[in-house]
């Protein structure tokens, strides 16, 4: 359902979260404990959760159990009683979520990258991408089962997208969702454009704290876009695991942190790029500096070898992707919202292997990310590492032209 954390109305930080939870408290005649029975019964499996943009809910079990499932998740979406003496409970759990998450330096930067890098604007009715999905203690204290419910209004039929896999015809799926799901409610599909603050820093003093962790979002490729799969090449050549280039430079060679990555960012139709370390306070500023270095290289253009690692790295991934059900099935459902198409497993790959260093590398003199970045960073220090241009690690001239930029990881399922 495109309805996340992002649409919580602004003051009400946390609704979506709730009310997730609150829709399987009961639906279509049964109490929470039966409804949950009733799912067991079958033995399906239920997952899903609340992202900044859509809300997922899945199960998965057997083909011939597939009817029935179907029917009881959409007596959630479509008669759920929401018993408001539950509600109290709910956002006492979120209260306790949250709490964990502040508790979590990691945790913590990250809600104040994504506060710094795309800040709500002032008199938004929609509070953004700023804040966990858990919410606010303030949005949690001013939640009631009115606003609530006025805020499932928002799930329904428009911009939700159903992924299925299973041992049926098109023809049987289609018939059977349409009984199942045909009288959802019309619902809103507000999509929330993300604009990236760029060139900007933020810093928060943690004395407790034993690390530094720091967090850069940058530019990068909308979903879509003809170099959408080069950046992705280059992105794993720069974080996609130990022979990466962030992995060599900041870890391998220097010791300065045990974790350092770059992965791309998709929000509101557009793409980033988001770069996280942790290291110790006295070597933070020498980590931001190798990372910067790192991200100035990427014009240069990957080596030959860094292309053909990379390259096979995410084939690899999409094969394994395509393995699980259920990972085809959110691989189904992520096409058709952020791509507006299903990419097969087959073009994927041939995608990939029509890919050519020369088209990485073209890609890469126009990709210059690092001038943009914004830089978050939580750590015991009162100013936190400071930034400026790299100079001894960033090459004087072009590279020659066999030499591969590194480039960021890219995630398996995006690519």
């Amino acid at each position: 359902m495109p309805v996340g954390s992002a649409h919580d109305p602004a003051g009400h930080e946390g609704a979506s979260a709730v009310l997730e939870e609150w829709l399987f408290k009961g639906s279509g005649g049964l109490d929470a404990r039966a409804l949950q029975d009733a799912f067991d019964d079958l033995g399906v499996r239920r997952g899903g959760g609340v992202g900044p943009e859509a809300t997922r809910f899945s199960v998965s079990g057997l083909s011939a159990d597939l009817s029935a499932a179907l029917t009881l998740t959409a007596s959630v979406l479509s008669d759920p009683h929401l018993p408001e003496g539950e509600l109290p409970i709910l956002t006492d759990l979120a209260r306790q979520d949250l709490e964990g998450l502040l508790d979590s330096p990691a945790d913590r930067l990250a809600t104040l990258a994504r506060q710094t890098a795309f800040p709500t604007p002032p008199g938004a009715a929609l509070s953004g991408y700023g804040h966990p999905a858990s919410g606010t203690p303030q949005g949690l204290e001013a939640l009631t089962p009115a606003t609530l419910r006025a805020h499932l209004e928002r799930y329904g039929q428009a911009g939700s997208v159903l992924g299925l896999v299973a041992d049926l015809d098109p023809g049987q799926a289609r018939d059977l969702t349409a009984a199942a799901l045909g009288g959802l409610r019309p619902g809103a599909h507000e999509p929330i454009p993300a604009t990236l603050h760029t060139r900007a820093r933020a810093h928060t003093t943690d004395p407790d704290a034993e690390q530094t962790h720091l967090s850069l979002t940058m530019p990068g490729v909308p979903p879509g876009h003809p170099d959408w799969m080069a950046w992705q090449v280059a992105l794993t050549a720069l974080s996609g695991g130990s022979a990466s280039r962030l992995f060599h430079a900041v870890r391998e060679e220097r010791g300065l942190a045990y974790a350092v990555s770059a992965n791309p960012v998709i929000l509101g139709g557009s793409g980033f790029l988001s770069a996280y370390a942790g290291s110790t306070p006295a070597r933070a500023p020498e980590t931001l500096q190798v990372i910067l270095a790192e991200l100035h290289r990427l014009p240069q253009g990957l080596t030959p070898a860094e292309f053909e690692r990379a390259r096979a790295g995410l084939a690899v991934s999409v094969v394994f992707g395509a393995e699980s059900m259920r990972a085809r099935a959110h691989a189904l459902t992520r096409d058709a919202a952020v791509f507006g198409r299903i990419r097969s497993v087959t073009e994927l790959r041939e995608s990939l292997s029509a890919l050519t260093l020369d088209d990485v590398n073209s890609f890469l003199t126009r990709y210059h990310p690092a001038p943009d970045a914004t830089t978050v960073t939580i750590g015991p220090d009162e100013h936190g590492p400071q930034s400026h241009q790299p100079q001894s690690h960033e090459p004087e001239s072009p590279a020659p032209d066999n030499a591969t930029p590194d480039r960021t990881p890219s995630e398996g399922p995006h690519a």
